[in-house]
């Protein structure tokens, strides 16, 4: 796990912030939610697609280029799930087994405080520094609700990108991967089982975000270079105020 990760898994506490939270609406009933995070300083962007897709290459290479956090709301997730004394651990482990989603509040906290501490971590930098931010958030919103709440009480978020490809690529991607992952969900059944998660529940979100006018729909069946030359051109349009519609390239 690298530096800023293990930072931020130092600092999920959720027990103490959900607490937290309770008494300030016991003290202030009336005062309507705010967001967390101001979304003219902080740029949210939703890295959406099948189990398989490539959304974490294409992360890995969008961090280089245009110096976003990249948060993975299962990294988060797993690391909770293995983080000594946690409450959620357990509940955790079962979701992931079943591939079945984890209860949004957990996730949402969780990505608070990962944005949390990483707007305090790094100051410096092409868009940080005095409260903003750039923030690439893969695997996430894979429901409605999550979406809703997450736009509500913690940022508004800019752009969803959309990794498209077939099951099958995405399957025999997934079992190369699974060879070397040790991740527990990396098999057939559980990758099966995901596959219909995403599509329940996720093109929903994809729907929702595109009548907005959100979505960049990118096909990931190319190679990592050529899905990227398209990825990295829809982030230039975004932060040039170009982006204004859905776009499918």
């Amino acid at each position: 796990m690298a530096p800023l990760m293990e930072k931020i898994a130092e600092a999920l506490h959720l027990k103490s912030h959900h607490k937290e939270k309770e008494a300030k609406a016991e003290e202030h009933p009336a005062v309507t939610a705010k967001q967390v995070f101001d979304s003219s300083k902080v740029t949210v962007v939703f890295v959406l697609g099948g189990p398989g897709a490539g959304k974490g290459t294409q992360c890995d290479k969008l961090v280089q280029e245009f110096d976003f956090c990249h948060l993975s709301a299962g990294d988060l997730l797993r690391a909770e799930q293995h983080r000594e004394n946690s409450e959620y651990g357990e509940l955790i482990s079962t979701y992931i087994k079943e591939g079945q989603i984890v209860p949004m509040e957990i996730t949402i906290k969780l990505l608070e405080n990962a944005m949390r501490a990483a707007l305090e971590e790094k100051t410096t930098g092409e868009g940080w520094g005095e409260g903003r931010g750039r923030f690439l958030v893969d695997g996430f919103p894979r429901k409605m609700d999550q979406a809703l709440k997450f736009d509500e009480e913690v940022s508004k978020s800019s752009l969803v990108l959309f990794f498209t490809t077939t099951e099958e690529v995405m399957l025999q991607r997934l079992l190369k991967r699974g060879e070397t992952s040790g991740r527990e969900d990396d098999n057939e059944e559980s990758i099966k089982k995901r596959f219909r998660t995403y599509k329940e529940t996720t093109m929903p979100v994809i729907e929702h975000y595109t009548k907005q006018g959100k979505v960049a729909s990118i096909d990931a069946s190319a190679s990592v270079e050529e899905v990227y030359e398209k990825a990295s051109a829809v982030i230039k349009e975004l932060f040039a105020g170009q982006l204004s519609r859905s776009v499918t390239v």
